[in-house]
């Protein structure tokens, strides 16, 4: 597995945090509520000092209605304080949970459409790790830690203006120490961004390595493969928490040496304060009030140094999504699509060349020509890794031609948008995808707007509607997470009632009766056969008893069209088809 945190650079500042203002700026009045009640509370712990230096003082010089009042006033302070705090908590919980689901929503938007050279890249582990565990951090962050951030600054800096009205002495001997705590937390902060980094790479490559092997469970245990498998996940999960452990400690290191600076400053600064009282310079309630105030600005510096590690893992979550949202693909439509009219089902290869990118070296297809006429069934052929599939994934235009092109209809399908070139398409493949819904879900995948009727009637096309009105629940019936609960037979009857119910002019089979018994067999391929009438259909065909009554058969041999013809023409002309015949058909009579 590629340890993605070396290949991807790493930032050094906090500028991915700009990257989340797309998401925040549609809420900007409920920002601006929240900030104000932020300044309201801000200002109002400011206050509660002054009203405390009055009750103080008030014990030797006020009369006791006057230091009622006070009290009074103290209470109502602190209860303005508590409603604003709430409002300020319900208001920025909001907006986070708001933008973290709006992040979510455009990097699955956008990773769902990627091309199959995006996912060579990058494993799906690693995709999933950054919608959950990354937007994770950038909640904490929105709806959190930014708030208090801002509380903390509007704290220090108010807190500050109030010490330099209460004692201009005392407070620039407290500035006196700012310096040696504004250092750590840049130096420190700097690296705690690098680690926080890091460690989010290494949780992506352990969830990585779990979503590969879980998906993958039995095989892993059909080869005994399990304690390798664990000793794997285990070195990927003790690197993420090494990683975490390093960052762990440089964020106490930081916060301790702030914590230790701050409050030392402060009490030497009180002790200056307090000999000042016994000379009469200052009244003991000036002296608490500064103490107070000193205690808000210590604190929210010590706080800062805190939030400054959440925001700088947030900045990494943040670099790591922003990737997702502006990968390159390497298929994408034209900025001014062509529309594609009511197809015929006409299909073109003219001189298509390619590589796949992870194999720029060894071209997939060279040099392939040929046209399907509109209802025609064309069979492809040929050993492993002759550009089968290939030629699907071409059709579907999961990659593009390195050269040549691929036409529908005449149509440069490059030139249209890809979702219309797929409208046009039905994909039967070898392996189904089931997914963990039920099997109506399963069937109505191909149009989402079918009705249940539409459903019923393309499951009898494909006979699949006596085996799941058997089910528990019929059509209702969960068929748990890839179709678990269903056998090979039942999968892919399933899978040629999707393409059934999408009804589309052109049909794209790879062999959907290989891996199957006779009886399914025959009953898949029964469907398989009302499903191709009347429509432009191109096999994969790995049984080649299957491909007799195409009405053409192309033979491809590395990635070149060796042959075409009739089953029977082919047969005749000798060559790779002929060999592959005799092989076939003599095994299958040996077998007999």
């Amino acid at each position: 597995m590629p340890n993605h945190s070396e290949e991807r650079a790493k930032a050094k500042s906090l500028g991915p945090i700009r990257g989340l203002m797309p998401f925040l700026k549609p809420y900007r009045f409920w920002i601006v509520a929240a900030l104000l009640a932020l300044t309201t509370t801000a200002a109002l712990t400011l206050i509660l000092p002054v009203a405390v230096r009055r009750v103080v003082d008030g014990f030797l010089t006020e009369s006791v209605a006057q230091m009622d009042a006070y009290f009074g006033a103290a209470i109502g302070i602190a209860a303005l304080l508590a409603i604003g705090t709430a409002v300020r908590y319900a208001l920025v919980t909001i907006i986070g949970e708001r933008v973290v689901a709006d992040i979510r929503r455009a990097v699955y938007d956008r990773v769902i459409g990627m091309s199959p050279s995006f996912y060579e890249r990058l494993m799906t582990g690693e995709v999933l790790s950054r919608l959950t565990t990354d937007t994770t951090l950038i909640l904490s962050v929105v709806s959190s830690s930014i708030s208090i951030a801002l509380r903390n600054v509007l704290t220090f800096f108010g807190g500050l203006v109030m010490m330099l009205l209460t004692s201009l002495k005392m407070t620039g001997l407290v500035l006196l120490i700012v310096p040696l705590v504004i250092v750590p937390i840049l130096v420190l902060g700097r690296r705690l961004r690098r680690l926080s980094r890091e460690n989010q790479d290494r949780i992506a490559d352990s969830s990585a390595q779990a979503n590969e092997t879980l998906q993958a469970a039995q095989t892993v245990q059909a080869y005994t493969h399990e304690g390798p498998s664990r000793a794997r996940f285990g070195a990927l999960t003790e690197a993420a928490f090494g990683s975490a452990r390093t960052r762990i400690k440089v964020r106490a290191a930081m916060t301790a040496i702030v914590i230790f600076l701050v409050f030392s400053g402060v009490v030497g600064v009180l002790w200056i304060g307090a000999r000042d009282v016994r000379a009469d310079v200052l009244t003991p309630g000036t002296l608490v009030q500064f103490l107070i105030y000193s205690i808000l600005v210590a604190g929210s510096v010590a706080s800062l140094s805190e939030v400054w590690g959440e925001v700088m893992r947030a900045a990494g979550a943040t670099e790591r999504l922003v990737e997702l949202l502006n990968a390159h693909d390497d298929v994408d439509d034209p900025n001014q699509p062509q529309k594609l009219g009511p197809v015929a089902g006409r299909i073109a290869f003219e001189d298509v060349t390619f590589a796949y990118p992870a194999r720029p070296g060894q071209s997939a297809l060279d040099h392939v020509n040929f046209v399907i006429e509109p209802g025609q069934t064309v069979a492809i052929v040929g050993p492993s890794g002759a550009g089968k599939t290939t030629i699907f994934q071409m059709l579907l235009r999961f990659y593009d031609p390195m050269s040549g092109r691929v036409t529908l209809d005449g149509t440069d399908i490059r030139d249209a948008a890809r979702v219309d070139v797929r409208n046009r398409l039905a994909l039967v493949p070898q392996e189904p995808v089931i997914f963990a819904a039920s099997a109506m879900e399963n069937i109505r995948f191909g149009r989402p707007d079918a009705s249940d009727a539409e459903v019923e009637a393309a499951a009898r096309a494909a006979a699949a509607h006596d085996f799941l009105t058997k089910l528990p629940d019929g059509y209702d019936t969960y068929v748990g997470e890839r179709g678990v609960m269903l056998s090979g037979g039942q999968k892919q009857r399933i899978a040629i009632a999707r393409a059934i119910l999408r009804d589309a002019p052109v049909l794209l089979l790879d062999e959907a009766t290989s891996a199957l018994d006779a009886e399914s067999e025959r009953a898949v391929q029964q469907a398989v056969d009302l499903l191709s009438k009347d429509r432009t259909t191109l096999v994969i065909a790995h049984r080649l008893a299957t491909v007799k009554k195409a009405d053409r058969i192309i033979v491809m041999e590395d990635g070149a069209i060796v042959a075409t013809g009739t089953h029977d023409s082919l047969v005749a002309e000798g060559g790779l088809y002929a060999r592959l015949a005799r092989l076939q058909f003599t095994a299958t009579e040996d077998a007999a």
